[in-house]
């Protein structure tokens, strides 16, 4: 009798528990595709969507085109993360991935990043239009191949070249709509790529050690810290510039001005307090106001737009 009741806890326990393994690997299979970045990704493309079109987007291109592009830019962070397995096991920011962490292997990673991305890419080409499929596919070789094997190992300047695939969503987005790349779109892509180097030093300011120890040229580790925090203050001023554009070639209006100005003067301001008073903290503040900053903008745009 005792090893009949053990025999049913057994099963019990073996049932429970195959749901939480399965939930626990899906788990581990989203965390590949580093959903806080894509959401971003998502948001200036879905931005560079309406702003093509005067009035609605067509609801098949704007579901497949998000969409597609959020599939292809997961298997890209999939693609980094394999790349950079042995790397992030070194980094105390990211040794908790699945890959260092051993919850995912090299295999399994290889096989998600392939049919995910292979469906995004399918999906864009048949629900929305080749050019966007092809920039599309040009963006995740940018970004997986050019800057996560090439660049991010090579030379510290790696954000700055690498960041031009990070800045291309918008420019998916309205050839997604219109099936060109106009001079609006690529006022879009320069918003971005003026961004992506503030975004991102102020981030290595403060995880300097991390990226010392894992042995990658980031221009904090080569160049060191007060050079690095001055690339900031420049960067920002560039981007502040970079941001009027759009009001400058009439693509928005005063809405939009009065919120880059804005947006523009307060990350000049962390730019500033970081290149003449710097903390750690002040870095990670910086850090996470320029993602706002470019949230807020794009929003700013919509708006503007709709105005």
């Amino acid at each position: 009798m005792v090893k009949f009741y053990a025999f049913r806890i057994d099963r019990a326990v073996s049932a429970h528990a195959l749901p939480a393994g399965l939930l626990q690997r899906a788990r581990a299979f989203y965390a590949l595709t580093k959903p806080r970045v894509v959401s971003l990704i998502v948001f200036t493309a879905v931005i560079g969507m309406f702003l093509a079109t005067p009035g609605m987007v067509e609801p098949r291109v704007l579901l497949a085109g998000t969409l597609g592009i959020a599939l292809v830019a997961g298997a890209a962070a999939a693609v980094n993360c394999l790349v950079e397995q042995n790397v992030d096991a070194l980094m105390l920011r990211t040794r908790w991935r699945p890959l260092p962490s051993g919850e995912l292997t090299t295999l399994q990673t290889l096989v998600f990043a392939g049919v995910v991305g292979g469906a995004g890419l399918w999906l864009l080409h048949q629900q929305v239009n080749a050019l966007t499929m092809w920039l599309t596919l040009a963006t995740f070789v940018g970004y997986a191949i050019v800057y996560t094997v090439i660049l991010k190992p090579l030379t510290p300047q790696n954000i700055v070249i690498g960041g031009a695939s990070g800045a291309m969503p918008p420019v998916l987005g309205w050839a997604a709509v219109t099936g060109e790349v106009t001079t609006e779109a690529m006022v879009l892509f320069l918003i971005i790529f003026a961004w992506t180097p503030p975004h991102f030093w102020a981030l290595a300011l403060y995880r300097t050690e991390d990226y010392a120890r894992a042995g990658l040229p980031m221009l904090p580790v080569t160049h060191g810290a007060r050079y690095t925090r001055l690339q900031v203050l420049l960067y920002t001023l560039i981007l502040f510039g970079v941001s009027l554009l759009p009001f400058a070639i009439r693509m928005s209006g005063w809405l939009y001005l009065a919120a880059a100005l804005a947006l523009g003067g307060a990350f000049i301001a962390y730019a500033l307090r970081v290149y003449l008073a710097y903390t750690d903290a002040l870095a990670r503040r910086t850090f996470r106001f320029s993602i706002t900053y470019l949230a807020l903008l794009f929003a700013a745009l919509l708006a503007d737009h709709y105005l």
